[in-house]
């Protein structure tokens, strides 16, 4: 297989790869408790999309974004945050200019939750200036890796939390080397049932972490990947059979 990391392409290299699909890893640049590295949500977010496209023919990796809106996190040095409409303007730049250069399909996918909104706004935006494109985002894989993994794969809060026990284990998986996990502490925060509060994060931990990073294993991380991978290749090669379109179950 050629490349399909931007970045390391020529322009031979991509005229060569006949890419008709994008693939962009959103994470963000903050504190992951005293254990994970800062760039966490980046690295987690953009290993997943290289896997995904060398399993898929056709699909750019595009160049990651490390930055993202991580105000609720600011208070654990050391955070760095774009504000939400800077972040949507950027994200809404990234995906116009891959449809000007002809590549109209475009996969998101998001490692931070305070990138949830500002994508879901500027991927609308995008797709009603440019009613051709195909925008589709696996916006928390966090939440999802939880939902196809059996239950039972976690020990703790169903693997949740900000370097918590399921983000922990991910990165113990794919990037060993920069976790000190002797450092590893958390809080599973009392939250009431109801309506969604919206927090800093000071107010749920003073470590920066939320979950049980010690239970994270590189067993668990592994699992994970394979199934975040397989969910995302999968939907991709329903999309072809599909011709990029939805179909209909039946007339009402």
């Amino acid at each position: 297989m050629g490349k399909v990391f931007h970045s390391e392409m020529t322009y031979i290299d991509f005229k060569e790869g006949n890419f008709d699909k994008a693939i962009v890893a959103v994470g963000s640049s903050e504190n992951h408790g005293f254990h994970l590295p800062f760039g966490t949500d980046t690295l987690v977010a953009q290993a997943i999309a290289l896997e995904v496209a060398k399993r898929v023919p056709g699909t750019l990796v595009l160049p990651p974004l490390y930055y993202g809106v991580s105000f609720h996190y600011d208070a654990f040095p050391f955070t760095l945050t774009l504000r939400p409409e800077v972040m949507v303007e950027v994200l809404k730049d990234v995906f116009t200019s891959c449809i000007r250069q002809g590549i109209s399909r475009i996969i998101i996918i998001n490692g931070h939750d305070g990138n949830i909104a500002p994508i879901e706004i500027a991927a609308r935006s995008v797709k009603v200036n440019y009613p051709h494109a195909f925008l589709a985002c696996l916006p928390a894989w966090w939440v999802t890796a939880g939902e196809l993994l059996p239950p039972g794969t976690f020990e703790v809060w169903g693997g949740l939390g900000h370097a918590g026990e399921g983000e922990t284990s991910i990165v113990l998986y794919l990037f060993p080397e920069l976790c000190r996990m002797e450092e590893a502490r958390g809080v599973v925060p009392d939250l009431p049932e109801g309506l969604e509060i919206k927090w800093r994060f000071e107010e749920l931990t003073p470590y920066g972490a939320t979950g049980d990073p010690k239970k994270g294993t590189k067993e668990k991380g592994e699992k994970m990947f394979r199934v975040l991978v397989d969910y995302v290749v999968r939907f991709l090669e329903e999309m072809e059979k599909r011709g990029w379109k939805y179909g209909e179950k039946s007339r009402v």
